[in-house]
């Protein structure tokens, strides 16, 4: 048991940084945040109790934003303690490597990884419901909408007159699906009335007509009594729904989402670099551990201050990377992929780099 006392001695002082910047960092945020809007919100009428749950919900998106800055922190903090206090030298001194005595941190960061990816799907909910209840995004309650397109799954949208959900009936429905030639016709079904079938969970279009158009002289027309559509497959209630901003989509919704854009003929780089971005800030928990471990060992023993400097330092240094190649890649001067990953390969070489040149 003695061969592991050193491992989770370095493992708690780890975790009792990362726990300690993981929520500090967002309480900051949230403190500069509220100060310069508390004076709106409670001007339109927002309960404190209301605004306080608002601010909670925003809790995991605001960590995620700052896990790979909370894993420096932790790694740079954990590692040049032990420096200061000449325990590196001593574990060396008992035949420990310098990257042994790291993997306790290298296993940490890569948990904290899978942490950050179940993150990135918790977090869009929890902005959602932020907004909601601070009022940026109106909760409909009432039982009835007109004039309204709702964007659907699988490049479908709908353009309705009226929905009422008590009779659960639209009026006047146009369903339209934008094509890409014969192969991937363009599809628009009409029709003046679908009523919503509850004991099938299901809409019934009725007397409509299809239009399949594969081509500028390739066009047919079905009339029909009544039709089923798969994929028309949202509730009444779901219908009065405000449509989510990309920043309040999972990983997977976002996809579809840019998927059903680009039918559309839209152009969306900056959304696929944000959607490579939900991949990269998790991963970036295990290159920046690389880079920090080693570059903890440049400050001086006797100065805890050069840890706190290196590390924001650092951290500017790569948020800043992280926003230029966004901009860029958003630009389409850079293929999204590579705008999304390029900060943590430069990060990955440098800690290679770093790591290379530690005293093992």
């Amino acid at each position: 048991m003695r061969r592991w006392i050193l491992d989770r001695y370095l493992l708690r002082e780890w975790l009792k940084i990362l726990v300690l910047t993981a929520l500090g960092f967002p309480l900051i945020i949230i403190a500069l945040d509220l100060t310069d809007k508390l004076g709106d919100y409670l001007s339109r009428g927002i309960k404190p109790s209301a605004i306080a749950l608002g601010y909670l919900y925003s809790l995991p998106s605001q960590i995620f934003q700052v896990l790979p800055a909370t894993v420096l922190f932790a790694t740079v903090f954990s590692v040049s303690a032990m420096n200061r206090h000449s325990e590196l030298t001593a574990a060396k001194a008992s035949g420990r490597s310098f990257y042994r005595i790291i993997a306790p941190v290298m296993l940490a960061a890569v948990v904290t990884m899978l942490f950050g990816f179940l993150l990135g799907e918790v977090a869009p909910a929890g902005s959602r419901r932020q907004a909601e209840l601070l009022g940026d995004v109106q909760i409909r309650s009432q039982s009835t909408r007109y004039n309204f397109v709702y964007r659907a799954d699988h490049g479908w949208v709908y353009v309705i007159r009226s929905l009422q959900i008590s009779a659960r009936e639209m009026r006047n429905v146009v369903l339209e699906r934008a094509g890409a030639g014969p192969a991937y016709p363009t599809l628009a079904i009409q029709s003046p009335r679908v009523n919503y079938d509850t004991a099938h969970a299901r809409w019934t279009i009725h007397n409509g007509r299809m239009r399949v158009i594969g081509g500028l002289t390739d066009e047919q027309t079905i009339q029909f009594d009544s039709m089923y559509q798969r994929t028309l497959v949202e509730k009444p209630a779901e219908l009065l729904a405000e449509p989510k901003k990309p920043e309040e989509m999972r990983y997977g919704e976002l996809g579809r989402y840019i998927d059903d854009l680009e039918r559309s003929g839209s152009e969306v780089p900056k959304l696929r670099v944000d959607r490579q971005l939900k991949l990269s800030i998790p991963f970036t928990c295990i290159v920046i551990a690389l880079f920090g471990a080693p570059l903890a060992l440049t400050s001086p023993r006797g100065s805890g201050a050069v840890g706190v400097g290196l590390s924001l330092g650092t951290t500017v240094i790569f948020l800043t990377m992280i926003q230029l190649s966004r901009a860029i890649g958003a630009g389409g001067a850079l293929p999204p992929v590579v705008a999304a990953w390029l900060p943590n390969v430069i990060f990955l070489g440098a800690g290679a780099w770093l790591m290379k040149r530690a005293r093992t």
